[in-house]
């Protein structure tokens, strides 16, 4: 495949204080796998990053970073995507200081609280899953698409920390001879997943918007 928070797999990737975008990505029941076809491309954990972007209500205080360390593969069988799945580190995830605005904040304090159990719980739940379970074309008088020059719809399976959703999002997909990117920006619901600071009605919960935008680049080579 060729081709913002907390994360995604999904994302991956994935995502802790919420987003102000549009395009949510469509969130059902965990579905079963897409069955493995076709040539096996491995992911270029190097290369392969999830973007992450989350908001205060209204948008306010934005906060954004990026999460590495995907290890995974697709499948591609007549030169089309047909399934694959990856996982992501969340110790990687990381705040990028030119969100973190107040001077007596730095970002590595976001970056532990994100870390900790008050949202993704690492110690616990390590990674986040991504596993695809459909790629159709994309229809641009059907769906809309925050990303610029989406091809496909990609479904899959999300798991962050101990549940799992299906998502669907539109996705710009190359496939190349020995090689495959994507990239895809898309906004999920963090309370879906079941991730709250502190209760899910709780007024520091509340402040933080729900939604999450996620962006993935992925790179793979043939095997």
């Amino acid at each position: 495949m060729k081709q913002t928070v907390p994360a995604l797999v999904m994302l991956l990737t994935m995502a802790a204080c919420g987003g102000a975008s549009t395009d949510q990505a469509k969130t059902e029941e965990k579905k079963e796998a897409a069955a493995t076809s076709g040539a096996a491309y491995a992911i270029d954990s190097a290369t392969t990053t999830v973007e992450w972007r989350a908001t205060h209500k209204g948008g306010f205080a934005p906060r954004f970073g990026v999460i590495k360390g995907a290890e995974g593969s697709l499948n591609v069988e007549n030169g089309a995507v047909t399934g694959g799945s990856f996982t992501v580190n969340l110790n990687t995830l990381a705040v990028d200081p030119a969100s973190i605005t107040e001077p007596e904040k730095k970002a590595a304090d976001l970056e532990g609280h994100l870390k900790s159990g008050d949202f993704f719980d690492v110690a616990k739940h390590p990674t986040a899953k991504f596993v695809i379970t459909g790629v159709a074309p994309y229809d641009s008088t059907k769906q809309k698409s925050l990303l610029p020059g989406a091809t496909n719809l990609i479904s899959g399976n999300l798991t962050l920390k101990d549940s799992t959703l299906n998502i669907t999002f539109p996705a710009q997909i190359v496939v190349g001879e020995n090689d495959v990117t994507a990239n895809a920006k898309f906004v999920i619901d963090r309370s879906s997943w079941g991730i709250n600071y502190k209760t899910e009605g709780s007024p520091e919960n509340w402040v933080i918007s729900k939604d999450v935008e996620i962006g993935f680049s992925v790179k793979a080579a043939k095997k």
